[in-house]
């Protein structure tokens, strides 16, 4: 028997009839807690680890790290992050990482516009063996709301 905090019961039997009669809204819950509980175990077994503006600004610059933009050349110009090195997504799938194997061991902040497409491209890159990757959760966007400086070229 399952109760709530109205002091309603419910038996077992009620819940299962509930489920039978709204079998579609039923298996969209469940779908969304299977959902929801798979998105959590990776974000917490995954080495690719989302940090804040000023938690990117704190490694980077404790451990001599670098900002890696992978936003197309006119977003780049626009405005980025001072030291940024700009190598799009496009040459990170294609493994043309020349310009960041001196980095290769040390913290490197995968930015993009919202922090949406940078999830891929880190992946990659951990892949390739750099050993501390990471995203800047929000891009480029939380960046400018956190007031962070961006050098326009």
């Amino acid at each position: 028997m399952a109760c709530f905090s109205t002091g309603v019961t419910f038996t077992m039997e009620q819940i299962l009839a509930f489920a039978a009669d709204h079998l579609f809204m039923s298996l969209l819950w469940v779908i969304l807690l299977i959902a929801i509980v798979v998105t959590y175990v990776q974000a917490a077994t995954s080495k690719i680890k989302s940090l804040t503006p000023q938690q990117a600004t704190l490694l980077i610059n404790r451990n001599d790290g670098v900002y890696v933009d992978i936003r197309s050349v006119d977003e780049y110009r626009k405005g980025h992050i001072q030291d940024s090195l700009h190598l799009t997504a496009d040459k990170i799938r294609k493994n043309e990482l020349a310009p960041l194997e001196k980095f290769k061991s040390a913290p490197i902040v995968v930015v993009c516009a919202t922090g949406m497409t940078a999830k891929g491209a880190a992946a990659t890159l951990a892949k390739a063996g750099f050993e501390q990757v990471a995203i800047l959760q929000g891009g480029i966007s939380a960046w400018q709301g956190a007031s962070f400086p961006l050098v326009k070229k």
